[in-house]
């Protein structure tokens, strides 16, 4: 057990060791920079919206077309005007997000740079920047310094999908809108607080969530002026025919004003850039973690446990990069869940294989226990067998008979109970427990169990009790084996008419076991030589138990065994044990009489009536020379 423990601790442990290693790889490699992205969209999307108090938006939008009833691009009075209302409502800074690198009517352009003059630290978004950072915006950036205004890049990088989600410090050596706004608003955000790839725009909500007045509305008045007093105000254009609308991370990527766009991003900068991803260690111990949580569980309770457990942690992962995201920390997602996916299908694999090779050594060890089983069950059952031979070979050897008598006995009931077709195992069992059927003779006194003469009746009962004595002493075993040996025992006396001993029992009233027995028990000990008869002829035996066939046996069996009879007179040898016996009894130097002509063998199917009618006359003109005490 300690082995596979150990075996299946390293399965486990290279199964979290390989997640981890491609899962970090994966990050290094931002392989799946999309899919985390979208996890960063979706953060946003379910976070609630938060309006802003530090930005504005003045939005060109299609209202205003109407209303000023004029063609893009506007004069720039129009512009110089509008700067003016926010400078009249107290506008911080006026952030400019329109274009303004060409000259125009002179008249035009003049009043927008007077407005600018009058409204100190206004920023004028431009995408044109040359090779030594400078731009043309009213003339260049001499022009503007003499006003206190200045360009900024508007550039925005997009991500995955086109999708605006953060922002650059500079472009080209020029500050970017958000951070010139910063500054002038005097809260710059740390160049440090900036990665390789910009800052993550904290988007305050879908489209709609910045404060915003209509540049129409702003040039008539007619606006709430605490929406922009001490604000960051963008004015820019959001009408969709001038085409500054982009996809951004919050509404399902709903489209958003560009000017909008710009005012989270000068949010995000004013507060010091509050959104920031988590730094590359914890995204790996994370991942690391993830990959190593599910195996770990492994190691201490069942492999499907262990794995059920995998989409509760999930769950509970992304919920904390949930709440890290609204406290302000951008963790990565897709690689820790990509190590836990990994780490546990790692630990399905490690458990099955582990599970496969326990069964296998299950399998070797339950074989070898088995085995060993057997060995020892066999062993136990010849010490049975062993016992039993040497009882009944002690008993028999009383009655002046020999083993041999047991062997045969046991061969003729094998093969008589495989011609009515038992099986080999319940014919095996019979062979065993027929070796006991005069084990009772133990308690006969010698005086009648030798005595070579006829019985007196007294004689003859006291010799008829040695089936109940045998009976007596294989009752109440547990063991199939004895169990049969003790119905035979009893019952192998009895006869099919009922005339047998000692219950009298008649036709199917004794077991078959009995009825058996009882048969070649008569045919062994008609053909034995004794001291007191010698043996009979094959076909005087064959006549006997013919002609007993429904008074002392079962006529299926007779049935049964006569055409078997010869076949096992000659593979037991009877003849060979007839001749040496005669040979034994003869006088010195005498001649052994010719051999009588061997009988015709009997049909292969049971007795024909030709057959019957010779052995009936057999019989009647020879009657029994012996008593059959079996």
């Amino acid at each position: 057990m300690r082995r596979w423990l150990a075996r299946h601790g390293v399965a486990v442990a290279l199964a979290a060791l390989v997640a981890a290693l491609v899962a970090a790889g994966a990050y290094a490699g931002g392989a799946l920079a999309r899919w985390e992205n979208d996890t960063v969209d979706l953060r946003f999307q379910l976070r609630d919206a938060s309006p802003p108090a530090e930005v504005a938006v003045v939005a060109i939008d299609a209202a205003s077309f109407s209303e000023l009833g004029v063609q893009w691009p506007f004069p720039r009075s129009l512009h110089a005007r509008a700067i003016d209302r926010l400078r009249e409502a107290g506008a911080r800074t006026v952030v400019y997000d329109v274009q303004f690198t060409e000259a125009t009517v002179p008249e035009e352009d003049l009043a927008l740079y007077d407005a600018v003059a009058r409204m100190p630290g206004t920023i004028l978004a431009t995408s044109e920047i040359d090779a030594r950072g400078r731009t043309n915006v009213l003339g260049g950036d001499a022009n503007l310094a003499a006003v206190g205004a200045r360009a900024a890049a508007a550039n925005m990088p997009t991500g995955a999908g086109e999708v605006i989600r953060r922002y650059l410090p500079q472009v080209a050596g020029v500050p970017t809108l958000a951070v010139a706004a910063a500054r002038a608003a005097g809260s710059a955000p740390a160049a440090s607080s900036f990665g390789d790839e910009g800052a993550w725009i904290d988007f305050r909500g879908p489209p709609g969530t910045v404060p915003t007045i209509s540049f129409a509305d702003l040039l008539s008045g007619r606006f709430d002026r605490s929406l922009v007093r001490g604000r960051v105000v963008v004015v820019g254009a959001s009408a969709p025919t001038l085409q500054d609308v982009h996809a951004t991370p919050t509404a399902g990527h709903t489209p958003m004003a560009g000017p909008e766009v710009q005012a989270n991003a000068i949010w995000t900068a004013i507060r010091g850039n509050p959104l920031q991803s988590a730094p590359a260690w914890l995204d790996l111990l994370a991942i690391v973690a993830m990959a190593g949580v599910v195996p770990l569980a492994g190691l201490t309770t069942r492999t499907l446990r262990a794995v059920a457990a995998a989409l509760p942690l999930a769950l509970a992962y992304a919920l904390g990069a949930k709440l890290a995201f609204d406290a302000g920390l951008v963790v990565a997602v897709t690689y820790p869940l990509a190590a836990l996916a990994l780490g546990t299908a790692g630990t399905v694999v490690a458990g099955l294989v582990s599970e496969r090779r326990q069964r296998r050594r299950a399998a070797r060890m339950n074989a070898i226990l088995e085995a060993e089983v057997r060995a020892r069950t066999e062993q136990v059952r010849r010490t049975q067998l062993e016992l039993i031979r040497r009882l009944v070979q002690a008993t028999e050897s009383r009655d002046q008979d020999t083993g041999d008598h047991i062997d045969r006995i046991g061969h003729l009931c094998h093969a008589l109970a495989l011609a009515i077709g038992w099986g080999h195992d319940d014919a095996d069992a019979l062979l065993h427990a027929s070796a006991m059927h005069d084990i009772g003779k133990i308690g006969i006194p010698d005086a009648v169990l030798l005595k070579p003469g006829r019985f007196t009746p007294q004689e003859r009962a006291l010799m008829e009790t040695h089936t109940l004595i045998g009976a007596e002493v294989l009752a109440d075993s547990e063991s199939p084996l004895v169990q049969m040996a003790e119905r035979i025992a009893r019952t192998h006396h009895e006869k099919w008419d009922g005339s047998g001993y000692p219950a009298g029992l008649a036709g199917e009233e004794i077991p078959l076991e009995g009825r058996i027995c009882a048969i070649v028990d008569v045919f062994d000990a008609l053909l034995s030589s004794r001291p007191y008869k010698a043996g009979w002829s094959l076909e005087d035996t064959l006549a006997e138990i013919a002609a007993q066939r429904g008074r002392h046996f079962d006529p299926a069996l007779v049935d049964a065994f006569l055409p078997i009879a010869a076949h096992l007179h000659r593979e037991l040898g009877y003849a060979e044990d007839a001749a040496a016996a005669a040979a034994a009894a003869r006088p010195a130097g005498e001649q052994p009489p010719a051999p009588p002509m061997p009988p015709a063998p009997p049909p292969p199917h049971g007795l024909d009536d030709e057959l019957a009618a010779v052995l009936a006359a057999a019989v009647a003109d020879r009657p029994m020379r012996a008593t059959i005490l079996g």
